[in-house]
């Protein structure tokens, strides 16, 4: 064949490097979009913003399988089978463009468009800049897309010195492409986004005051000395996240405001960090428990909080609870990701120490955890109070707004159930004979834990030891020295809350309104 002949049917070899260039042309797209989000905001990057989108639609039921098979872990699994999903759209759009140049690379721009559009949709969408980086993206890989397979269709089929030439280049100029999109994306991560630099130095320059109403001193019996219980102040490190970022939001502290407003607000606030922190300033140790923490789940934390009062703030805005005539009955708090909190204005303003914290455990909140400031309020399931990266507070009424969670099949108002846990023995452990110290936590937080017990396989239930408490709105540690005899036992714990109320037997899933049930583990007892 001559180079005037016109190019046959595709070999094979043809439609693999299509296949390749498939892939290629939608990795460079995709790390174009990315580095052009450093700029804009990590958050306007398409596969956060289309993951987001996904997030938002996707049933409560399959959210609760994600959080309880991949704990949390489940957002990167997500964006790791968005990035599987694209693949495969990438493969078979490299070679459509093998046989129709244009309509590939319109098909690459398409999908551009979709993650403008996801972009610009999301509820924390700061301007049009966010389709910036999807659009940018896209044009890339379309014009890479269009190239590559221009120099495979117009030889297609042939086995001339010339074709091999073309796919060699074609190998060249995929390849260089490649390294040249990873190479600029990790000198962009390693200089780092302006928006995240600014926000980790005020953070880092941030400095918090001493409470004016410091929390009491921890009893010295509230910590029990078992190997494997859970510390009575959870380190930030380990303490629990649960929420639907896929990225991280990291908040300017300088820049951060607060709005407050809505019905019954006499005067309608506005306040900066700086502001929020030359007010009295509150210390107190709350446990926090998220409503998807299964019976015996992890998903429950301790930890000393430092803020403000939330109740302060608003009466300062000239808001009454209903109990005092107010209109308003729900306080719909709103994050810089878009996330809505719907929470009861009766239980913020009836004493309870509801704050808005800006210290957690002696630091500034962890971006992770909410920083630059977020709600914490004692008795509530965090769905319903726990709003990070708090920007507004709206006042308003249950009957007139549903938040985020309650159109998809959670409970408007949740306050938190009596729960206990063991710890040690860990599920399957295999305890030599003897004294086997049982040892957990148990928690109801706003009314506190009067009794803890235990049974053994189906005896008579005896009562545990108590840690000194710290608060009703603290879990508190438990331990039950366990005369162990050699087989196969389960263990069972049940704690009774401060107004009398045993935890029931009946065990339910998290949905409406969180979990209820006794935790069990069954082990076997060696011989000595």
């Amino acid at each position: 064949m001559t180079l005037s002949e016109p190019p046959g049917e595709p070999t094979r070899t043809d439609r693999l490097l299509a296949a390749v260039g498939g892939l290629i042309a939608g990795y460079v797209s995709l790390a174009v979009a990315d580095l052009a989000a450093f700029w804009v905001r990590p958050e306007a990057s398409p596969v956060t913003a289309v993951g987001g989108a996904v997030v938002d639609r996707t049933p409560a039921a399959v959210k609760e399988w994600a959080i309880r098979e991949f704990g949390e872990s489940d957002k990167a699994v997500l964006q790791l089978g968005i990035l599987v999903v694209l693949g495969l759209l990438a493969v078979g759009i490299g070679l459509l463009a093998l046989r129709h140049r244009l309509l590939g690379s319109a098909a690459v721009g398409a999908f551009g468009v979709l993650g403008a559009l996801a972009a610009v949709t999301r509820p924390d969408a700061d301007s049009a800049l966010d389709a910036v980086p999807s659009l940018v993206g896209a044009a890339v890989g379309a014009a890479l897309l269009y190239a590559l397979t221009g120099l495979l269709a117009r030889r297609a089929g042939t086995g001339s010195r010339a074709a091999r030439a073309d796919r060699r280049t074609f190998l060249v100029v995929a390849a260089s492409a490649g390294l040249a999109a990873t190479g600029a994306a990790a000198l962009a991560r390693a200089v780092g986004s302006p928006v995240e630099e600014n926000a980790a130095a005020s953070r880092a320059a941030l400095r918090l005051p001493r409470p004016a109403s410091p929390a009491p001193p921890v009893p010295a019996g509230a910590q029990l000395r078992v190997p494997g219980i859970s510390p009575f102040i959870t380190p930030n490190r380990d303490f629990y996240r649960v929420d639907t970022a896929l990225v991280v939001p990291r908040v300017d502290a300088d820049q951060w405001r607060l709005r407050v407003h809505g019905a019954g607000v006499r005067e309608e606030l506005t306040v900066t960090l700086r502001e929020l922190m030359t007010r009295r300033v509150v210390e107190r140790d709350i446990t926090l428990a998220c409503v998807s923490n299964e019976v015996g789940g992890p998903y429950v934390g301790n930890a000393s909080w430092l803020g403000v009062s939330l109740a302060d703030l608003l009466r300062e805005a000239g808001v009454r609870p209903p109990s005092e005539g107010g209109p308003a009955d729900q306080l719909v708090a709103r994050s810089v990701d878009g996330m809505t909190i719907g929470t009861p204005v009766e239980q913020v303003m009836d004493g309870r120490d509801a704050l808005l914290a800006f210290g957690m455990n002696g630091e500034p909140l962890p971006f992770i955890h909410g920083f630059p400031v977020r709600m914490v309020v004692p008795g509530l399931y965090g769905y319903v109070s726990a709003c990070k990266w708090i920007e507004s507070i709206e006042l308003t009424t249950f009957a007139a707004y549903d938040a985020y969670w309650v159109p998809r099949g959670w409970a408007a108002q949740a306050p938190v159930k009596t729960q206990s846990r063991i710890d040690t023995p860990r599920a399957f452990a295999r305890p030599a004979a003897g004294t086997v110290m049982i040892a957990g936590v148990a928690w109801a937080q706003h009314r506190g834990i009067r009794r803890v017990e235990v049974r053994i396989d189906d005896g008579p239930w005896q009562e545990a030891r108590l840690a000194a408490e710290d608060s009703s709105d603290t879990w508190r540690q438990w331990l039950y020295p366990w005369t162990a005899t050699p087989g196969r036992h389960t263990l069972t714990v049940r704690a009774t809350d401060g107004t009398g109320a045993i935890q029931p037997e009946e065990r339910t899933g998290t949905m409406p309104d969180g979990a209820q049930g006794r935790h069990s583990v069954v082990v076997t007892v060696e011989a000595g």
